[in-house]
């Protein structure tokens, strides 16, 4: 357990990184007060189109998977200085095979193996489905080293993904035929099995997840959207027992009949609070922010479900459009927990620059 110094010390020395993919970059922001230090990674950095993941790798690097939306290539894994931003090159290429179609959520374990939710595709003018995959690919050389197999489970579109507590890989899965539905996988890559953790019912509302987060209390956090024709259904984060996958409670991003926010992505950061960034909505043509808190960044107190707006939204003159993944330069790149006290994660404790 951190005292108190211990955790303002890690505000101090620790910077806050989000992608927006309004302009296409990755801005940074202090922790603790949630002050605009600067854009990280420039517009057109490498041919960013829709940032999504973002994890800092064992060596000090930032990674970031690429969607490239609006493309005719496929999404990619980008490297970038994790001290300047400035692009290295892509990683996983969007030419090589196993390439990810439309990457989002990012890994990296223990053992450097990187871990991608390759989300798929559905054509609802031709019907033409493009299975989405778990990929995995050498941390360093970014080479295909294969899918991770959900043998019985398809189609699957997954789309966030962490490493627990137990060790097992849990990843949320959504339906493009029925927005309504929604899972959690966990998988044992060990042996080679998995189970389905959670799945959707009247009781937990689990619609269209995406992040996933083990808190410090040992549950797990998931982002979840509203069905679409029930106005009194709400976006919000759901609780699960870390354990056993039970639904425990929900912390609603708005009320019932109040202007909608939403997150696509979620990350506990210093004091266990959680940052939640509130993505839309936004207008899927012109891909421009559109709702009142559009753009802002909430710090949750998970106990009390209270937030403080340390960010505010893009229609107050907030500097994010809309934002997707986050990250810390403390973030474990496997598990996502936040780790107080990382000498070795000094060298991108940088300032970051305009």
């Amino acid at each position: 357990m951190h005292n108190q110094k211990d955790q303002d010390r890690c505000f101090q020395c620790d910077f806050l990184y989000i992608g927006d993919s309004f302009d296409d970059t990755v801005k940074t922001f202090d922790p603790k007060t949630g002050k605009f230090l600067g854009t990280f990674v420039a517009p057109n950095s490498g041919n960013l189109h829709g940032p999504r993941g973002l994890i800092f790798n064992h060596v000090g690097n930032l990674l970031v998977t690429n969607q490239n939306v609006g493309q005719p290539e496929n999404g990619d894994v980008l490297k970038l200085n994790g001290q300047t931003g400035a692009f290295l090159g892509e990683l996983v290429r969007s030419a090589e095979p196993g390439a990810p179609l439309a990457p989002r959520g990012i890994l990296l374990s223990k053992h450097n193996v990187l871990f991608v939710a390759d989300l798929g595709d559905f054509d609802f003018n031709t019907g033409i489905e493009v299975p989405g995959e778990v990929r995995m690919y050498n941390g360093s050389t970014g080479m295909f080293l294969g899918n991770v197999d959900h043998p019985c489970f398809n189609p699957c579109h997954p789309r966030g993904l962490v490493f627990g507590p137990d060790g097992l890989l849990y990843v949320s899965v959504i339906d493009f035929l029925d927005s309504n539905k929604g899972w959690v996988l966990r998988f044992n890559l060990k042996s080679g099995g998995f189970d389905v953790f959670i799945v959707s019912d009247n009781k937990n509302k689990l619609h269209r997840p995406e992040g996933l987060v083990f808190g410090p209390d040992g549950n797990l956090y998931v982002t979840s959207f509203k069905k679409l024709d029930d106005p009194n259904d709400t976006d919000k984060i759901l609780i699960f027992d870390g354990d056993t996958g039970e639904f425990i409670d929900k912390i609603d991003l708005y009320a019932p009949g109040k202007p909608r926010a939403f997150a696509q992505a979620l990350l506990f950061g210093p004091n266990g609070k959680l940052f939640v960034p509130i993505t839309g909505p936004f207008d899927n043509a012109t891909g421009a922010p559109t709702g009142e808190f559009t753009g802002s960044v909430r710090r949750y107190n998970v106990h009390s479900k209270k937030f403080k707006e340390v960010v505010p939204p893009y229609k107050k003159g907030g500097p994010l459009g809309v934002p997707w993944y986050l990250t810390f330069g403390n973030t474990n790149p496997a598990t996502l927990a936040y780790r107080c006290n990382r000498e070795e994660n000094s060298h991108h404790h940088h300032q970051p620059h305009e």
